[in-house]
């Protein structure tokens, strides 16, 4: 038998028509609505969690929140307490309405104001994960929540 090695242009072309494969699979496999799922849940979780830092109980704004945005946050513009009770409400309304995929595409963009108002004014070296958390929000307000969403079930996107 006597076959010649393959030059490397037939290699090349070997690997850009496997990779395109892969390419159009993974096109096909993860798709909007799963990338929109992920990312609403992902988000939501983020900012719930950071919401439950700051109340007691169910919904009590605590002193130690306010301390927080008095001392460690400085926000210039808002009462450390009204700042406070703004942002705990926030990151508890916008998660959920995020996990419903209801009025996706307005709660991404508070979430994102949000994110810009922590990345300027609080936490300016944090870029790196705030530019994670702008990604997700930025692709919810640009292609909304997708087919698994109240949303999409009450034809509002």
């Amino acid at each position: 038998m006597n076959t010649l090695p393959a030059t490397p242009a037939v290699r090349a072309r070997t690997f850009r028509d496997g990779y395109a494969h892969c390419a159009a699979l993974l096109t096909r496999c993860i798709g909007h609505d799963l990338i929109a799922l992920a990312a609403r849940f992902g988000i939501a979780g983020v900012f719930w969690l950071s919401g439950r830092t700051k109340v007691e109980g169910w919904f009590t704004v605590s002193d130690n929140a306010v301390a927080l945005f008095a001392d460690e946050y400085r926000q210039p513009l808002l009462a450390p307490a009204l700042a406070a009770h703004l942002a705990a409400y926030a990151e508890h309304l916008f998660p959920v309405l995020l996990v419903l995929g209801l009025a996706t595409r307005v709660a991404a963009l508070a979430l994102l104001a949000m994110t810009a108002v922590i990345q300027v004014l609080v936490y300016p070296d944090a870029w790196p994960t705030h530019l994670v958390w702008a990604t997700a929000l930025l692709y919810l307000a640009g292609r909304g929540p997708g087919r698994l969403s109240l949303d999409r079930a009450l034809r509002l996107d």
